[in-house]
């Protein structure tokens, strides 16, 4: 006999709302496939699957309007468990590299006062790099990939270029605001610098520079509130290399 959960039964159950559920419903995220005779919902084994599915790619980072698209690729159940597991392990590093930093930074304050303000900035790269775990942007592999690109860099070599993206940002911002033409031989210098830095970042790997790019393409007005390039900025730099090549 199919085993079947009324929509407070399932929120009960799983620790969400009534109302999250509704929304997903609304959205075709997870619909029930059934309803009692009186209309009220009523969710099967394969809706409860769908259901994880949604709040496995939520956890992963995705927005809502995205998810539905994720699922309509999604292999089987199977797959998907064995990629959300990949995902999980990943964050597991991730923290593990953090709670390992956090204690080499306790052990510098116990023999030498407050630290460096580098260093803290170090640890908060490390808690927003965790967040990122779940960041369909970057693959898992990617992510292992930029931890170990981390290591490669060195931690003093990471700091300088975390302090110079400001200036170049700032740099950058100034030739577009005295309209100055990317071609121009200043621009030109400026250009090839961001490429150096981004080089830092992902080692010219063409995967995690096209990660990196979709992020910015669809994120780029909140992450340049957040102090980074603006879209504009960034295309301002791409003609520049364009024209300089």
């Amino acid at each position: 006999m199919a085993v079947h959960w009324k929509v407070g039964e399932l929120a009960a159950r799983t620790g969400l709302t009534v109302r999250t559920l509704h929304h997903y419903d609304r959205l075709g995220l997870a619909t029930p496939s059934a309803r009692t005779p009186s209309g009220h919902r009523l969710y099967g084994e394969q809706d409860v699957q769908r259901l994880y599915r949604v709040l496995a790619l939520r956890a992963l980072g995705l927005p809502l309007g995205a998810v539905a698209e994720a699922l309509a690729g999604a292999g089987t159940l199977r797959e998907f468990l064995a990629e959300h597991r990949t995902r999980v392990e990943a964050q597991l590093r991730t923290l593990r590299q953090l709670a390992d930093r956090l204690g080499r930074l306790a052990d510098a304050v116990d023999q030498a006062g407050d630290p460096s303000a580098a260093a803290v900035l170090n640890v908060i790269e490390e808690m927003t790099t965790r967040e990122r775990t779940f960041d369909p942007y970057y693959t898992a592999e990617q992510l292992e990939q930029l931890a170990q690109r981390r290591e490669q860099v060195g931690e003093q070599a990471i700091a300088d270029v975390q302090a110079e993206w400001p200036r170049l940002i700032a740099a950058v911002q100034a030739a577009v605001d005295a309209g100055t033409d990317p071609a121009d031989p200043a621009v030109q210098t400026l250009a090839r610098r961001w490429m150096e830095l981004l080089g830092m970042f992902d080692g010219g790997d063409p995967g995690l520079r096209d990660s990196l790019n979709r992020l910015y393409a669809e994120n780029g007005e909140e992450l340049a509130r957040q102090g980074g390039p603006s879209p504009q900025l960034i295309e301002y730099v791409q003609r520049a290399n364009a024209a300089g090549r």
